[in-house]
């Protein structure tokens, strides 16, 4: 006969399911190892169509409820944000089975302290994607990966990074709304938190899973 696994603490309990939720989401900003690391992250295109792609997450704050991404200015997700500021994120943990999906808004920042210290505070080497010539998903009759040939698999000095400064934004997403769900041989478990701007607080309940 199978033995089923001991549930987690967590299991019946909103507010330890909540703090999990968390504690997946924080360390994908530091950890490479971390499933949170590269969530899929979703905008709208003015057709109505999602658009997908997997980012590298920066920063996460529970007390904020705010992620930080990195992202070329002139790239088609900063207009879908323009149009709709509306994003959804998706992060999965293969080990610990549980599939998060967070809801929210997007706000572009290219200016300010924090844009330059989030510059400043990347490698001259992932800071380099930003000298590219022409804007992410521009055609090209040959391939190509965007970058002037001086720079080409090179690795550049802080004082030829000066123009691609200009093409470097900050995505601000502020969560108002996640969805988890736990596979567990015993039964799953899904639940929904959303975010009260008048109250300050989340109220969660569960979800058939």
């Amino acid at each position: 006969m199978t033995t089923i696994p001991a549930l987690p603490d967590f299991y019946n309990d909103l507010d330890l399911s909540f703090t999990k939720a968390w504690d997946l989401i924080e360390p994908g900003a530091s950890k490479r190892s971390s499933p949170a690391h590269t969530p899929v992250v979703g905008s709208v295109d003015a057709a109505g169509l999602s658009q997908l792609r997997v980012m590298v997450l920066r920063e996460a704050d529970r007390n904020t409820r705010r992620l930080r991404f990195h992202t070329d200015s002139r790239s088609a997700k900063i207009e879908d944000f323009a149009e709709d500021d509306r994003v959804s994120i998706l992060m999965y943990d293969a080990t610990e089975k549980l599939q998060l999906r967070l809801f929210g808004t997007v706000s572009v920042q290219t200016e300010g302290a924090a844009v330059d210290a989030a510059w400043a505070s990347s490698t001259t080497f992932a800071r380099r994607c930003y000298l590219a010539e022409k804007a992410p998903g521009i055609g090209s009759d040959l391939p190509t990966s965007g970058l002037p040939a001086w720079i080409e698999g090179r690795q550049p000095l802080e004082e030829q990074l000066g123009e691609a400064r200009a093409n470097f934004a900050i995505l601000w997403c502020d969560i108002t709304e996640m969805e988890w769900l736990y596979l567990a041989n015993a039964g799953h478990r899904r639940a929904r938190w959303t975010w009260d701007g008048s109250l300050q607080s989340w109220s969660g309940r569960w979800l058939v899973p």
